[in-house]
């Protein structure tokens, strides 16, 4: 299970990861956030969203409740908050428990289980609405090859042999694993619905990855991580901090 966390004073947010841990050691922490503004940038770009959230009410920039009119939220969401006049707003949007600080593991527990008995619950209407959009959708295909326009002609390039793609100076470039750069003039959005994201992730506006690119991983500072390859770039291919949980689950798939 995916699980955010939003908790803008730090104990409080390290001792709820750690009864978290405890009580469902199998869950994945994908982040910790402490304001309005980085929960509505972290929902926005990520493509993996949450499974639950533990969600403080009053945050550092504002009301938790500012979210929800500025992003969907597609999870439910546990309320952590040391004031209790919240209740009736907290379940009027995508709250399933109401938590009293100081956070104890038995209310975390309590929690799950109402998370588990309610999953329960809807899960056979969920299972049968999934295979019937299985059924009506059909799945997508994705752009094997490009065709690239280099000096006075056109060359196809299989994108399995696309390293990276990258921005520079305003202008997206294929750099493939033998050493060539390929100017694309196409926006990067283009490129990436047209590619399978089970072989391609985005790790920033600026870049685009193989997965058989990726040689190295390093800590970089503020919560980030820098990529080596064997491709030679003008500079760093460096993942920005709200997309390295969701880049280092998308390698390990």
């Amino acid at each position: 299970m995916n699980i955010l966390i939003v908790e803008d004073e730090p104990q409080t947010a390290n001792i709820l990861r750690d009864i978290i841990l405890e009580l469902q050691p199998q869950s994945h922490i994908v982040e910790m956030l402490d304001s309005v503004e980085s929960v509505v940038l972290f929902l926005q770009e990520t493509a993996t969203q949450p499974d639950l959230i533990f969600m403080d009410i009053q945050l550092a920039d504002g009301m938790s409740f500012d979210i929800f009119a500025k992003v969907q939220v597609k999870c439910p969401v546990v309320f952590c908050t040391a004031y209790d006049q919240y209740s009736l707003q907290a379940f009027k949007t995508n709250g399933i428990e109401y938590i009293l600080k100081p956070v104890k593991a038995e209310d975390v527990q309590a929690a799950f289980d109402k998370l588990e008995t309610l999953s329960k619950s809807f899960k056979p209407e969920t299972a049968m609405l999934e295979l019937m959009k299985g059924m009506l959708t059909p799945s997508k295909t994705y752009r094997k090859s490009l065709l690239i326009q280099y000096r006075d002609s056109f060359i196809p390039v299989n994108t399995s042999d696309v390293a990276v793609f990258f921005v520079e100076n305003e202008i997206l470039y294929a750099y493939t694993f033998d050493q060539q750069k390929y100017p694309l003039f196409k926006p990067m959005s283009e490129i990436e619905n047209n590619l399978d994201p089970e072989q391609f992730f985005r790790i920033s506006r600026q870049a685009l990855i193989n997965r058989q690119a990726v040689k190295e991983i390093q800590p970089y500072f503020n919560r980030k991580v820098s990529i080596k390859t064997n491709v030679k770039l003008p500079e760093s291919l460096v993942v920005s901090r709200l997309k390295v949980s969701e880049f280092m689950t998308w390698l390990e798939k």
